[in-house]
């Protein structure tokens, strides 16, 4: 096969698309250190289980 010749509007896409993906990552980092400082608050709280004792999914 032969390669084409590339596009330069295929640079801006590709750019773009490292772009979204970069802010996606940054805003998922930055979602699970909220997410972990929250896990730590509720640490001190103690464990969230039901009076069964069984995980919530769990019920038949």
């Amino acid at each position: 096969m032969t390669k084409t010749p590339r596009d330069p509007q295929d640079d801006t896409r590709e750019a773009r698309l490292k772009a979204a993906l970069r802010a996606n990552l940054a805003r998922r980092k930055a979602q699970g250190r909220a997410r972990a400082q929250t896990g730590e608050d509720n640490e001190q709280h103690g464990p969230e289980t039901p009076p069964n004792g069984q995980p919530p999914g769990n019920e038949d």
